[in-house]
């Protein structure tokens, strides 16, 4: 319990959110997949802690993640009604994860950009469950708590959760087999190499190109091994001859900036399993690139 004048408990409430910042940043991220509409609602909640009457709240990092969790809920709710109208395939917004591996968790769980493009599949409540339990690891009472729900039901979203991710993504690799196979392959589609393309890809791999309508990107995935193969061979005389590389690492994972001219393009990342290269995911969007890029200079 908070005491004192004023500037005291604005100054002891200033602590005690900024204590808990990357924590709240990263539980909205995962739920939305949006870097800049989690700064919106950490910014938000920011605003109504200091409108918040402080002085019975015995928990203020509770208190926070509880009404932070609610708005990125909210929030979600009426992003799917905005992705709809997405021109091309959507992408999660990537984050250079250099600095903070885990970006505000207790472990790097659900912050693959495969992990969160397929999240986005789920409600945002079963979205929301999922990323408070395995990544931040709260007892299912208090996620049950933070969602206005039963304990029984909370479980229930968690493993509904659980059982979707594995159904649409096979066992992954080790990170020196996943680095290995991004070389290659950037290797192989620079020089438009059917056959080497054609040998490192899964027989059912997708490729997501995420423009926004913004960019030349392809507006629906490209499906299976032939498919993607020779988009990419076609793909390849047009791109990278004037296409400059820097690997760099997104959520977790090593990836390629691809940059012409001195501007990022895109963001190369890919999804691989024992089977070869399952998905890959091209972010092109300007938006989604310009706060990544900003971030590896910051």
């Amino acid at each position: 319990m908070h005491t004192g004048d004023g500037t005291d408990s604005l100054d002891q409430a200033t602590k005690d959110f900024l204590a808990v910042r990357p924590r709240l940043f990263g539980i909205v991220y995962r739920v939305l997949g949006s870097a800049v509409e989690a700064e919106d609602i950490v910014q938000d909640v920011w605003l109504r802690w200091q409108k918040t009457d402080r002085a019975d709240i015995l928990e203020p990092s509770a208190f926070l993640t509880t009404i932070t969790t609610r708005l990125a809920i909210n929030f979600a709710q009426s992003a799917r009604v905005r992705r709809e109208s997405y021109v091309g395939p959507w992408l999660p917004e990537p984050v250079s994860t250099s600095a903070d591996p885990q970006v505000g968790a207790e472990r790097a769980e659900a912050l693959d950009l495969a992990v969160l493009f397929l999240l986005e599949k789920l409600n945002p409540v079963e979205r929301a469950a999922y990323v408070l339990r395995e990544a931040f690891e709260y007892p299912y009472r208090r996620i049950a708590e933070i969602l206005e729900t039963t304990e029984a039901n909370t479980r229930q979203l968690v493993s509904r959760a659980r059982k979707h991710l594995s159904a649409q993504r096979k066992e992954r690799v080790s990170p020196a087999d996943h680095r290995r196979l991004l070389e290659v392959f950037l290797n192989a589609a620079r020089h438009g190499n059917l056959a080497e393309l054609e040998q490192i890809l899964a027989t059912d791999v997708v490729s997501y190109s995420d423009g926004g309508g913004v960019r030349g990107a392809s507006k629906i995935p490209v499906v299976g091994r032939t498919h993607v193969s020779r988009y990419l061979v076609a793909f390849a005389p047009r791109f990278w001859p004037r296409a400059q590389s820097r690997w760099t690492e997104a959520n977790g994972r090593p990836a390629v900036l691809i940059s012409t001219a001195g501007k990022a393009v895109a963001l190369l990342s890919l999804d691989v399993s024992a089977e070869g290269i399952d998905r890959i995911m091209w972010v092109m969007n300007p938006a989604k690139l310009s706060s990544y890029a900003a971030s590896l200079e910051g």
